[in-house]
């Protein structure tokens, strides 16, 4: 009986030794990693923190991209997207608290808080003109309550495939929890692990060079970094409230809106949806895409060209 205690005993010391000889080893080449792919565009400070935004093309309409919950690093993801629309535009992608190379933060992630940071960002970058904001998924909640706001500086929304005010109501949906000790994940090298173990549940769906080399390396990198940290969680666990606090705005009548909606098996009610938030618009159009939600992955040349024209 001692001699199986004994053994025991010797088994668990040597699974927690592991598990601490892991979590140094992957904050140690985070350490490394974060010092090796440095950030490509300025950061700027907000509140005594850090974000992250790129830039780059020049155009008469400047373009501001937002990304979808959770994107690791917005600025590697619609990479191909800001490729193809800085060829005629000026485009900024922001990386929110919480993203890419931005900070992480305790501060509330409500609606208000979100979209002060965003508009403090782009201002000390050189946005000073009215500009087009392009909202991915969850931002798109956040651009209907930037363009409520301050109206005078939006010349007009892009949506992608995105979630707004009303959403959850009439899907008659209630919006995702997370336990917060998924924000733990990340620093006890867990997400590191995952992305090791399988890489390919976590990279963009897109075909071969599509996405460079460099960009996947990279993005595997931020993912083991920033997938499922304390500030998005926290985000995760604000859409009901910010749903609520917004679901009464709608898209100003004369503010030009274009949405591009993904295609769904449901009878494509999502595209019902948008058409009825874009009613009263002076100028507003649904495109329906096939793809993944993510459909900057592969339909970026289509939104680039759809864009371009409608705001010609």
């Amino acid at each position: 009986m001692k001699k199986n205690f004994g053994m025991l005993k010797k088994i668990i010391i040597g699974i927690i030794l592991v598990c601490v000889l892991w979590i140094l080893f992957s904050n140690v080449s985070k350490k490394y990693e974060e010092s090796k792919y440095g950030y490509p565009g300025q950061l700027v400070t907000v509140k005594n923190e850090k974000l992250h935004v790129h830039t780059k093309g020049t155009g008469t309409n400047t373009i501001v991209l937002l990304p979808g919950l959770g994107t690791a690093s917005p600025v590697l993801d619609f990479e191909p997207l800001i490729d193809e629309l800085s060829k005629k535009n000026k485009v900024f992608v922001v990386e929110p608290l919480g993203y890419g190379w931005s900070d992480l933060t305790d501060r509330e992630r409500s609606v208000e808080n979100i979209t002060y940071e965003i508009r403090e960002a782009i201002k000390k970058v050189g946005v000073d003109e009215p500009f087009v904001l392009m909202a991915h998924s969850l931002s798109g909640i956040y651009s209907m309550y930037y363009a409520n706001k301050y109206p005078s500086e939006i010349k007009g929304i892009v949506g992608i495939d995105p979630s707004l005010p009303q959403t959850l109501s009439y899907f008659k949906e209630t919006a995702p929890s997370v336990p917060n000790y998924m924000g733990y994940l990340a620093p006890l090298g867990m997400t590191k692990l995952a992305v090791m173990l399988d890489a390919k549940d976590y990279l963009p769906i897109a075909k071969k060079g599509v996405y460079s080399e460099k960009n996947l390396i990279e993005t595997k990198a931020i993912i083991s970094w920033k997938l499922s940290n304390k500030t998005v969680v926290n985000e995760t666990n604000s859409i009901q409230s910010n749903s609520e606090k917004t679901r009464k705005l709608n898209f100003p009548n004369e503010l030009p809106i274009l949405i591009f909606a993904k295609e769904r098996a449901d009878g494509n009610q999502n595209i019902q949806f948008y058409e009825t938030q874009i009613e009263n618009c002076v100028k507003g159009e649904v495109v329906p895409l096939k793809g993944h939600h993510y459909l900057h992955w592969t339909r970026y040349k289509e939104i680039t060209e759809q864009t371009n024209s409608f705001f010609e």
